[in-house]
């Protein structure tokens, strides 16, 4: 099936990938305040509904894991990728990191009080996010939140563009329906960052998050 063949190809990818991004992206959020901000209020909401923990899907080396950590949430990390799990656990020994697929998480339903999604939907073909969303849906507890990250498609006329990923085939998203996407799943939208690409940025292009809440 086509979300298999597009999972097996950005699995294979980032293992070979895994020290270089580990390298690459560590320390990313020390030049980000706006990325860092939006992480703190995605952590005081789930703070403030309850204790309930919060799975950083597509979590890569571990460093978001470990930030969240620092804000006092009880956070776990989930990546297909096995390369990218073994550097998490090396660098974040004290901290929680699984092998698995965000079609289908080893999770109880509503278990969780918050989802990070952060550039994890990138790679996932268009017709295939639906299964994605629902599985967030699924694992949040009702009034848990979604912080979801992802690059902007630049023409709502065209609302998913493939573009040149460094990693793996790869999805630009216009904001308005990723968000139509998200109602659908039963995640409703409560506020989104838009940043403009900087610079000195690795990423040249304009990066969304979006902030769901499960009703």
């Amino acid at each position: 099936m086509v979300e298999h063949d597009a999972l097996a190809v950005t699995r294979v990818a980032y293992d070979a990938a895994a020290r270089t991004y580990a390298e690459l992206f560590g320390d990313e959020l020390r030049n980000r305040p706006l990325d860092r901000a939006m992480l703190a209020a995605f952590a005081e909401l789930v703070r403030a509904h309850g204790e309930g923990r919060v799975a950083d899907l597509g979590c890569g080396p571990g460093h978001i894991t470990a930030h969240l950590d620092t804000l006092g949430l009880s956070a776990f990390g989930v990546d297909a990728s096995s390369g990218m799990i073994e550097s998490a656990r090396h660098a974040h020994p004290g901290l929680r990191f699984d092998v698995g697929s965000m079609t289908a998480l080893d999770i109880d339903d509503g278990a969780l009080g918050g989802v990070l999604s952060r550039w994890s939907v990138i790679h996932t073909p268009p017709p295939e996010l639906p299964v994605f969303l629902a599985e967030f849906h699924r694992v949040l507890a009702p009034g848990g939140h979604l912080l979801i990250g992802f690059s902007a498609s630049e023409d709502a006329a065209h609302p998913t563009q493939v573009f040149d990923h460094a990693v793996a085939p790869a999805y630009r998203w216009w904001p308005d329906h990723l968000a139509a996407l998200l109602r659908t799943a039963g995640l409703a939208e409560v506020a989104r960052m838009v940043r403009e690409p900087q610079p000195d940025d690795r990423r040249q292009f304009r990066e969304i998050h979006l902030l769901a809440r499960k009703g």
